[in-house]
């Protein structure tokens, strides 16, 4: 499943992308996918919304085995 979560987050790149930031895929668990936000996303406050109505729901339109995406931060 990791490699179809890849896949689609390709897809959602660019426009993240021309707004300054990014997303990289960290996990994939029992459906669940942990996602860190990176660039102008780590610490926007749209960054919820662009997780949950914009990754969150293109995932799970895509990939009917995602149940939810969760942003996990940067490791000091």
């Amino acid at each position: 499943m990791r490699e179809k979560v890849e896949a689609v987050l390709d897809k959602i790149r660019p426009a993240l992308i021309s707004d300054g930031g990014n997303v990289e895929l960290v996990d994939v668990s029992d459906g669940t996918v942990q996602v860190r936000l990176t660039g102008a996303c780590d610490g926007c406050p749209m960054a919820t919304m662009t997780l949950k109505m914009g990754i969150e729901q293109i995932l799970r339109q895509e990939i009917p085995e995602v149940k939810e995406v969760v942003a996990v931060q940067e490791a000091d």
